[in-house]
């Protein structure tokens, strides 16, 4: 077990990679190989990706017939941009192998489980799961608060209170803040986090501190790409979720793009001090 490491690299250092600052146009860039990444052999990352959909209709399924949880369909829905950068890592393993001009047949996304970072991409992960839980609980308690503990009675029931009486748009307008501040947390904290461990095992701490450095270095950008993720799964969540059987590749592969341009190569000098 001496390899064994998560906070640090496999040395006990911190590791300091090299942030750059990035333009509007790079972000439009790293969308465009995310597309061509997912049509390199689409058939094999649709099927790869088709668990975001199942899932995504058996949470709908589930909060809408006797759960008694319809008032978490919106929160559980919206939560897929919390769990994103966890559930993606797979395609940022078939991107940095096309990069490398190796075999990307989709079984490679697989081949994470044998990555020397695995322990501080399963704590990053762990504490995704953590926000996501959290984020429901903040849901479930704004709700309560303004509807008290009855749950709604049925979906079109539940849709009406909330469009036209003004606890619906109080409830509209705190459970939308708080998700932002989730949202944002989730940003901040892991925009690069998962693509840098699986390129270099650097430890979970740096992980988290590149990404957070690379949100501060850009800070319109970086809130420009998560509008533009939240926009695309939503979008994708419309037709029954169906469309995040591409929306999900794409942005997976995209965002291994945007750390390519975000963080310096590991070749460049980097600063390593003991944690």
């Amino acid at each position: 077990m001496a390899s064994f490491h998560v906070m640090s690299d496999a040395r006990g250092m911190h590791v300091h990679p090299t942030v750059r600052r990035i333009t509007t146009a790079d972000l439009m860039d790293v969308l465009r190989l995310g597309v061509e990444d997912f049509w390199a052999k689409p058939s094999h990352y649709v099927f790869l990706c088709l668990i975001y959909p199942v899932v995504g209709l058996i949470l709908a399924q589930w909060t809408t017939s006797g759960s008694y949880a319809i008032q978490l369909l919106y929160p559980l829905m919206s939560g897929f941009a919390l769990l994103g950068p966890f559930a993606a890592i797979g395609l940022y393993e078939i991107s940095r192998r096309r990069e490398l001009g190796m075999d990307t047949s989709w079984w490679h996304a697989l081949d994470v489980r044998h990555s020397k970072a695995l322990p501080a991409i399963a704590v990053i992960g762990v504490m995704l799961v953590a926000l996501f839980l959290l984020w429901l609980y903040t849901a479930q308690s704004i709700y309560t608060g303004l509807f008290g503990n009855q749950p709604p009675a049925s979906i079109g029931g539940f849709v009406r209170e909330v469009l036209t009486t003004p606890k619906g748009w109080t409830l509209i307008l705190l459970g939308n803040a708080a998700g932002f501040v989730f949202a944002a947390i989730v940003l901040a904290t892991t925009v690069v986090a998962f693509p840098l461990l699986l390129d270099r095992d650097v430890g979970a701490v740096s992980a988290i501190e590149t990404s957070a450095r690379a949100v501060m270095a850009n800070p319109l950008q970086m809130a420009l790409w998560g509008l533009i993720v939240a926009v695309l799964l939503v979008i994708g969540s419309i037709p029954l979720f169906a469309g995040l059987a591409v929306v999900m590749p794409v942005l997976g592969h995209a965002t291994w793009h945007l750390y390519r341009r975000v963080v310096e190569p590991e070749r460049v000098q980097q600063d390593r001090r003991p944690m």
